[in-house]
């Protein structure tokens, strides 16, 4: 389920970052589930970005000011993203609207758009069957709060997303406002993943995550379904703050809690698992049986029982609402085409937030962590992002998974409302046909409806809007709705300067869909190839050649909304389409894939030659007489790359199912890095694939130029003059296949590697993983365990720090990790007993190698090893970097110096702070950034935290501890690997280190 988050402008930036990468079922929610992939999205109004080289402040809380939307889109993100980058969870796909316009209506001009912003933060994942319905819970099962403690934060959040739009106050819009903790986040995760992972002694018996209403809504709700009452004593919850009342204790929405049901024969199990995870928990009462359930609350401060009610009475059925609405007709004029310069219009539609580069949304959020993403949103040798669906894998020895894909198109409910709503279904559709599905009806949507309740036509909008998606067109096509999230509070009215003001949101649903995925690696992203012989670009309009206008990204730009909008017409044309496209990816056909959405066919050949780092030719005779409505109607439909020799069986696939009469050969690649659409042999648009990547690009460099170091921002902008660059590039100087441990693990003896974690540490499932590939048993060990003297590192040859954000880095990146160890004796005995025998060996990556830099006193050798600062973008780095390894003593690294490599980074804190005397010491280098062009660097995004000389890893000089800021881990499988060479094979090169520890150890 994906979790909308629109509220009311708060004086503050972020403030309505929702709650990361969650994800729970209210319905059929399991004993435990483990969320993996995330999706974010943002809708605001226009983005007026003022010259980034001219002085700029943002002004936050001023008395009588709403946040611009501007001031959203540089903060928000960053809440969403650092949530969920220490919760965790990749984010792999989204979306981003922007929308303002003024448009005529029957009571005039009025003002349409998001001021109030849509988020949407969610993500999917697995559950064992066993797991997915909730067990009925006995008389006497003990009730528990899990995370928290109780804040007064969210008060009646649920009720201010409920308000009629506009109706809202000031005071009550402060008291809706949640904030989230992805460390307590992290810690319940841990609690629930330790207990599935149990088995059939899991000891939860139900689970229902705390939501709307706070404990009132979830205590009620977990009991309810089992027909059992509940005594609950109010006093046990957890608070942080004395002051509140029983009312606050019993509502408030603070975030990242989930109420349990625990059999009370388990409760001493449970507790246990929650203390080694320092996870805040409370027993706060017990199921109750009676013939007539009721809900006891008592408090002990006043001795009294605050609620005391039959349950029915609370969750029995309400009333049913009724609504009367009216449709709201109006005659736009279309949109005029003919003195319409096409070369102005594609630097208007290519610089339109909604159309032009996400990069700045896409860098700060991690894409790698679990080592379970194989395809993200950055796509190819140039890493551009334009990837259309998000795919992961369902563990770390298989190539099935999961994809997941977006579908929006809110402009459009301006002019028609079941159009919008059918075009956002048929867009998730075209994005997510891009991975392997074995059948359209695989394939489940969440919808997420917003719409401003109570104006004008817009009640009538959603019904038939609703109508349209889940009664007629998806049953036409054989899908399911199975969950979906709603807001009907999407206006926002505010007094500025004495001036009244009004934005209304359109109609938004906003759809993503989701569906099983049998081979990964068959997923097409919409680079084209330029190393596959001669090949055909041929596009499948599913408009059929009717290039409606209305509320497209040409419009939005010229101010215009325009008459006639897109739609699905003939649902089995799209149900069609994706059969042949799920065709060609079983016979290997497809070389590159893109759709056609925002921006039109200009945009999707735009982005595939980026890409690609190719020229383009594409001529438009075939695709009516109004050249500019061919380039820029955003009808669903889909570009194509092929070989040549494969275009005439494509074409006859398309023709048996219905397809060819709108299926075309428009063109093929162009030697000369030109972008050209021609009509009737002559050009009617030209331009340099460099300049029209840098006008794509300039939106998101403006923005990131503001939020982050401005220099950095400017350096990858200027990075897109270079036409030649080669991109990644991966020279190797071993064989990556060869298994150099298979003699000792022959041998029948797996030894053993503790894989250690602080609370917050989120990498250590994948570093397991790795080591476990290699040859090692690995051993779960928090550093609870040390600290209590339940496990020694004397029965370990190996340790290995993993990455995440140890306390949340609130003492800095891996210092509060060490200082547990420094200023704790017997914690600091362990460490330094085991740094100091001759056959141990030890790693950190990321949190884990700043936290064992930071151990440096400890560890032999380890002098020269460095402090680590902010990065130098002043910003969560998260990319896919290029490094080449040094020849130095590390035991990791024997027979790879010289390889040069992609690996995936994902850090905050990575820059390395030597003294002059420490860089000399070279030969303990094992790894430093490299561009390119394979030279060592410090430019930025190649060197993505500004540490000297490249240098990114070292080592002692017995080599046998290794810190590193990039992450092996994620990458040791070829499938794991945003990029990589065709000629890999199951085992990416990175798995050689694992295995050279594992030879080591002998």
């Amino acid at each position: 389920e994906t979790h909308n988050h629109p509220t009311a402008i708060s004086p503050f930036p972020g403030a309505a970052t929702g709650s990361g990468g969650e994800i729970r079922d209210e319905g059929a929610t399991g004993r435990g589930s483990k969320p993996k992939a995330g999706l974010v999205g943002y809708s605001v109004s226009n983005l007026r970005i003022p010259d980034a080289e001219q002085p700029w402040e943002i002004n936050y809380g001023k008395p009588g000011h709403i946040a611009s939307a501007l001031q959203i889109m540089l903060e928000a993100p960053l809440g969403a993203c650092a949530f969920n980058n220490e919760f965790g969870r990749p984010g792999i796909t989204g979306y981003f609207r922007t929308y303002e316009q003024e448009v005529d209506t029957p009571q005039g001009k009025q003002l349409r758009g998001y001021h109030k912003p849509i988020m949407i933060a969610g993500g999917l994942g697995n559950i064992r069957a066993a797991d997915v319905h909730k067990h009925d819970i006995p008389a006497g099962a003990q009730l528990v709060v899990l995370g928290g403690p109780a804040m007064l934060i969210g008060l009646g959040g649920g009720a201010a997303s409920s308000m009629a739009s506009g109706q809202s106050a000031e005071h009550l819009d402060f008291a809706s406002v949640q904030r989230g903790n992805p460390e307590i986040q992290r810690r319940c995760q841990e609690v629930i993943d330790r207990c599935w992972q149990l088995g059939d002694a899991n000891p939860i018996l139900s689970i229902h995550d705390v939501g709307a209403g706070g404990l009132s809504n979830a205590l009620p709700e977990l009991v309810h379904g089992s027909g059992r009452g509940a005594r609950i004593e109010l006093r046990m919850v957890q608070s942080d703050d004395p002051g509140l009342s029983p009312l606050e204790i019993w509502c408030n929405e603070a975030q990242e809690r989930y109420v349990l049901a625990i059999a009370q024969q388990h409760i001493q199990v449970f507790t246990q698992l929650c203390e080694r995870e320092r996870c805040p928990y409370a027993v706060v009462g017990e199921a109750t049986a009676e013939d007539e359930p009721q809900l006891i609350v008592g408090d002990g401060h006043f001795d009294n029982d605050p609620v005391s009610m039959p349950l029915d009475v609370l969750l029995g059925k309400p009333p049913k609402m009724l609504r009367d609405a009216h449709h709201v007709s109006m005659q736009r004029a279309e949109l005029d085409t003919r003195h319409i310069d096409i070369r102005e219009a594609a630097q208007r539609v290519l610089r339109l937030p909604a159309v032009a580069s996400k990069k700045f949304l896409i860098t700060i959020g991690d894409r790698s962590v679990t080592g379970l993403v194989a395809r993200d949103q950055m796509v190819g040798p140039w890493q551009v992002p334009v990837a259309d669906v998000g795919v992961t894998l369902a563990g770390y020895d298989t190539y099935c998974g999961e994809a997941m894909a977006m579908g929006e198109r809110s402009p459009i409910a301006v002019l028609n409302a079941a159009a919008s709503a059918r075009m956002a279904v048929g867009e998730a559709l075209t994005n997510i046909a891009a991975a392997p599905i074995q059948a359209l009806g695989d394939v489940k949507l969440s919808a997420n409806w917003m719409a401003a309740a109570g104006f004008p036509g817009e009640d009538a909008g959603l019904f038939d809007a609703v109508k349209a998606v889940g009664m007629e067109l998806c049953p036409a096509l054989g899908i399911a709705i199975p969950v979906g999230k709603d807001s009907m509070s999407m206006k926002t009215v505010w007094s500025q300067d004495g001036k009244n003001n009004v934005m209304t949101a359109p109609l938004s649903l906003v759809v993503s869909a989701f569906a099983p995925v049998s081979d990964v690696r068959k997923t097409r992203t919409p680079q084209l190839r330029t190393d596959c012989g001669d090949t055909d670009l041929i596009l499948i309009d599913l408009g059929k050649g009717q290039n409606r206008m209305g509320g497209s990204a040409l419009a939005q730009v010229y101010g215009a909304t325009g008459q006639h909008a897109p739609d699905v017409d003939h649902p089995p044309a799209l149900k069609a389409f994706f059969e042949v496209i799920q065709q060609l990816h079983q016979r290997n056909v497809l070389l590159a894939y893109h759709d056609r959405s925002d921006g039109g066919l200009l945009a999707c050949v735009c982005e595939m030659a980026f890409a690609g780092h190719t020229g383009v030719t594409v001529a438009l005779d075939n695709l009516g007489d109004d050249a500019v409505a061919a380039l820029f109607n955003e009808e669903l439909g889909a570009l194509l790359q092929v070989q040549r020799r494969d275009s005439n069986e494509v074409i006859k696939l398309l023709h048996d199912a219905g397809l060819g009469k709108h299926s075309f050969v428009l063109g093929t690649l162009a030697s000369n890095d030109r972008i050209a659409f021609t009509r009737g042999q002559h050009e009617i648009f030209a331009d340099s694939r460099t300049n029209l990547q840098r006008a794509w690009a300039e939106t998101s460099w403006r923005l990131q130029a503001l939020r982050d170091h401005p220099g950095c921002a400017q350096q990858e902008y200027d990075a897109l003059l270079d036409a030649h660059d080669p991109g990644l590039s991966a020279q190797l100087t071993f064989d990556p296949n060869e298994n150099i441990a298979a003699p000792y693990i022959a041998k029948g003896v797996r030894s053993r590697i503790a894989v250690l974690r602080e609370q917050g540490v989120n990498g250590h499932v994948e570093m397991a993983a790795a080591f476990d590939r290699a040859g090692f048993t690995a051993v779960d060990v928090h550093m609870s365990d040390i600290l209590r003297g339940d496990v020694s590192l004397r029965d370990f040859k190996g340790v290995v720090a993993c990455g995440g954000f140890s306390y949340g880095d609130v003492l800095g990146a891996g210092t509060g990790w060490a200082r547990s160890i420094l200023f704790n004796a017997r914690a600091r005995d362990e460490f330094q007993a085991f740094f100091a025998r001759h056959d141990s060996f030890g790693l950190g990556v990321c949190n884990g190698c700043q936290m064992m830099s930071s151990l440096r006193e400890l560890v032999p050798g380890a002098e020269h090893w460095p402090h680590f600062a902010r990065n130098a973008s002043d910003q969560f780095e998260a990319r896919v970097a290029m490094v080449e390894i040094n020849a130095s003593p590390s035991i990791f690294f024997a027979g790879m110096a010289g390889a040069r490599l992609p690996i995936a980074i994902a850090h905050g804190e990575g820059r390395a702070e030597f003294s002059a005397g420490q860089l000399r010491q070279q030969d303990l280098v094992v790894m430093r950034f490299v561009d390119n062009y394979g030279k060592a660097t410090e430019l930025y995004p190649a060197n993505p935290n500004g540490s000297p000389l490249g240098i990114t890893g070292l080592t002692t000089p017995d080599g046998r501890f290794t810190i590193m800021m990039p992450h092996p881990e994620r990458v040791y499988r070829t499938v794991q690997n945003s990029w990589h060479p065709d000629g890999w094979a199951e085992d990416a090169p990175w798995l050689r280190m694992f295995r050279n520890a594992r030879a080591y150890v002998g």
